[in-house]
């Protein structure tokens, strides 16, 4: 019922439909929605006067006198009922109870034609051909029509004349009001259908954002869970070779250090999404600090895309990472660019020292972590449209980030 109700308020429709010739019109169209208040004042105006003028000639033709006077108020009431119901099966699109309770009404028609009055009778007929016209299919409306025409003939004095003439004018004026219905049907149908489209797409653009923060905070604690893991392995390898333990518990404390640190990260990350961030290029000073990293920065600053921004940064934390674990002591440069079209990052390390190859492949620091990374940051930038390139270059690594902005 609740789906119905919608529906015939206009809101439960999808795309307008294709009306075929021989279809029924929308439910929307056979609605009152949507027509303005002075011209529903002005159709039932019209209705209540025109009721009155075919009571008025039942009377006045002098077919209904002494007991029969009470005809004309029954079978008006029986017509008027007729109609509401006839209004409630076109809605439901009940073909067969449709053309029933227009039956009845010319049946009413008839009876007052029989009993001496055929103009209200005429006019009787001529609202039931008109409101086949405008509210059943239009084979059915025509067919409806057709029955009526022999009393229009019968009933006009013109004959077939004015038979013809007033099947004409039914038939404009039935198929007018079709047609200013179906076009006020397919606006609602539009509205509806916008209003679905607005519906999908802050639903897509929800999940696209709650996509946005799990990424965002995943690559937080994926750099930070790193950064622990090559601490806790040098721990473990310093715990083996019998280390001392002053110094096992100096790389305990930076763990736990850089885990309290992801977690401010993360925070950071998420007030990064809602737009509170400082500029990419002084955070990227910041980090290179931390790391002994040098830092180039070109071209007209500007502010940047929330993802785009946060793309620089997690692709900065990595590559700054992979050194350190890859390759301590290397020297380490940031070039950072903003271009016509986007923006540019670029991180270059000259590879280990010559002590420390030992370090780089023999201690087990160089294998630690999943390898994830930068693949993660790769499709970071292809979702951003973007690209990502890393390899080796000599005797160091370069990672490469181009991102639209």
């Amino acid at each position: 019922m609740g789906e119905k109700r919608d529906r015939a308020r206009g809101t439960g429709g999808g795309a307008p439909q294709q009306v075929s010739w021989g279809a029924w019109p929308s439910r929307e169209a056979l609605t009152r929605l949507g027509v303005p208040r002075g011209r529903v004042v002005i159709d039932y105006s019209m209705i209540i006067a025109l009721s009155v003028w075919v009571l008025a000639g039942c009377y006045t033709s002098g077919a209904f006198g002494g007991w029969y006077a009470a005809l004309p108020p029954l079978g008006f009431g029986l017509c008027a009922a007729a109609a509401l119901g006839y209004h409630h099966t076109t809605l439901d699109h009940r073909a067969a109870a449709s053309l029933g309770l227009l039956g009845v009404m010319a049946l009413c028609g008839l009876g007052a034609y029989v009993a001496g009055a055929p103009t209200p009778a005429t006019v009787m007929w001529i609202v039931i051909a008109i409101m086949a016209m405008e509210r059943l299919p239009l084979p059915a409306g025509l067919a409806t029509v057709a029955v009526l025409v022999p009393g229009f003939a019968e009933a006009d004095e013109t004959g077939m004349l004015g038979a013809a003439l007033t099947t004409a004018a039914v038939l404009l004026a039935g198929y007018s009001l079709r047609l200013d219905a179906q076009a006020r049907g397919a606006g609602f149908q539009l509205l509806a259908q916008e209003r679905l489209a607005r519906d999908a797409e802050a639903a897509s653009a929800a999940l696209a954002e709650r996509a946005r923060i799990a990424r965002e905070i995943h690559d937080v604690l994926a750099h930070s869970l790193s950064a622990q893991m090559v601490h806790l392995e040098v721990a473990r390898l310093q715990i083996e070779a019998g280390a001392d333990r002053a110094e096992i518990l100096k790389l305990v404390t930076s763990a736990r250090s850089m885990a309290r640190e992801g977690l401010a990260e993360t925070r950071h990350a998420l007030s990064a999404l809602r737009g509170d961030m400082v500029p990419v290029e002084d955070y990227l000073k910041d980090l290179a600090r931390e790391s002994r990293a040098e830092v180039d920065v070109t071209g007209e600053r500007r502010q940047l895309p929330a993802e785009a921004s946060q793309a620089v940064r997690r692709v900065a934390q990595e590559a700054l990472t992979n050194v350190r674990k890859h390759a301590p002591g290397a020297r380490t440069r940031i070039n950072f660019a903003y271009e016509t079209d986007g923006i540019s990052l670029e991180i270059r390390d000259s590879g280990p020292p010559p002590t420390a190859e030992g370090v780089r492949d023999g201690d087990g620091l160089g294998s630690s972590g999943a390898g994830y990374g930068l693949l993660g940051m790769k499709e970071r930038a292809e979702l951003l449209g973007g690209s990502l390139e890393a390899g080796p270059e000599g005797r160091g690594f370069t990672v490469r980030l181009r991102v639209p902005a």
